[in-house]
């Protein structure tokens, strides 16, 4: 293969799960194959679609992910950090219904329509109180209210009320909260806290199509709301249990609502998935690569998914550039060996570990920290 840089040639060989390249440049790449997207625990969004469609029920495709879990039932809120709202104050439209409480000491303030054009809470008094302050159809310069003790948060009696952020406005159901983070001073992150069947609401139709077969769409509304149920017993921070992002689940507020699954939600409403009596780690992607990825507990099992066949032979570019930006110590790609895999699926199953040598050194890691450094879909891969 001809360089544009000069004459020199690579050679690719083969060498059972050792792929050489040689001598390394800027030019220098491997190719990856790979089956699956995610890491294949618990239930596959695509495999789920498929058994929807063959005319399986939500609670079957749920028995089928999460063997052995049992059907319960919960209720009651979840507190969400809104990772969106990265400035201090909290921003919402005026709105009929809309009322502020201070949470230093219990008073609901009442603020009437048509008097603003958008209500602000920020940190006053070196976080110990907080300034309520309102902008008019007049001016947009902010006036003071009140100023009352405590952290503060909106509410429109269940109304879905308009944040405004810095990546623009997004609407949100139950109470929006100016929340002092412990040890704070003057920071503040916004809070929702809501519903736990609010919340699935905003959070189904971002982690599948509102459209797909129901019984799908139910089967992902369990999943998520046992999540949700699990993480709230291990809360992030003291003012807040879960996020909105990958990390915990995408959640998305009253604007991504969608009737579809809102319809879904109710149908399977407060239902979760429970193991000793408590709720289950129900982890989720979307799909498996036609294999499970057996997790920590008895209701993960690895095991064969006939029904998933999304995201086939999916393919990836790994450069000398990008092993240099994300192994520095590494430089210049030099070989890569797959170390070992579980044996569960194509390719000899998901990659364990993986070793990368470079001009400078060599670094081992494990499949899932190959796949975050390259951005690839899943560990089941073969590198040619």
């Amino acid at each position: 293969m001809r360089r544009l840089l000069g004459t020199l040639t690579t050679l690719v060989v083969l060498l059972g799960l050792v792929v050489l390249v040689g001598p390394a440049s800027a030019a220098t790449s491997v190719s990856v194959t790979g089956n699956g997207y995610g890491h294949g625990r618990g239930l596959s969004q695509y495999g789920a679609k498929a058994r929807a469609e063959a005319g399986q029920s939500y609670r079957e495709i749920l028995d089928f992910y999460y063997p052995g879990a049992e059907h319960e039932t919960i209720g009651g809120k979840v507190s969400v950090l809104l990772s969106a709202d990265t400035s201090k104050d909290v921003v919402v439209r005026d709105r009929s219904g809309l009322s502020l409480k201070s949470l230093g000491n219990g008073r609901t303030y009442a603020l009437k329509k048509g008097k603003a054009t958008w209500w602000r809470i920020t940190p006053a008094k070196k976080g110990s109180a907080s300034r309520i302050a309102f902008t008019t159809k007049r001016t947009k310069k902010w006036r003071t209210l009140r100023t009352v003790p405590g952290a503060a948060q909106f509410t429109a009696g269940g109304k879905p009320i308009a944040l405004r952020t810095p990546s623009g406005v997004r609407a949100y159901r139950g109470v929006l909260r100016s929340a002092r983070p412990s040890g704070a001073k003057r920071e503040r992150d916004t809070v929702n806290i809501v519903s736990l069947e609010h919340y699935l609401k905003g959070v189904v139709p971002r982690e599948v199509p509102a459209l797909w077969s129901a019984e799908a769409v139910r089967s992902q509304a369990v999943a998520a709301r046992t999540y949700a149920a699990f993480e709230r017993r291990m809360p992030l921070a003291d003012h807040y249990q879960i996020c909105d992002t990958t990390s915990c689940q995408v959640y998305g507020g009253f604007t991504d609502e969608h009737p579809a699954s809102n319809q879904a939600i109710k149908a399977t409403r407060k239902e979760i998935l429970t193991s000793g009596g408590n709720p289950a780690f129900t982890q989720f992607s979307a799909s498996n690569g036609g294999y499970t990825t057996g997790g920590t507990v008895d209701y993960l099992p690895a095991k064969k998914d006939p029904f998933d066949k999304a995201y086939r032979g999916w393919t990836a570019t790994i450069t000398d550039a990008q092993v240099s930006a994300a192994l520095p110590a590494v430089g210049s790609l030099e070989s890569i060996e797959v170390l070992a895999r579980n044996g569960n699926g194509s390719f000899g199953g998901r990659v364990d570990s993986i070793r990368i040598n470079g001009s400078k050194g060599s670094s081992t890691l494990t499949g899932d920290q190959f796949r975050s450094y390259f951005g690839l879909r899943s560990t089941m891969f073969k590198v040619s």
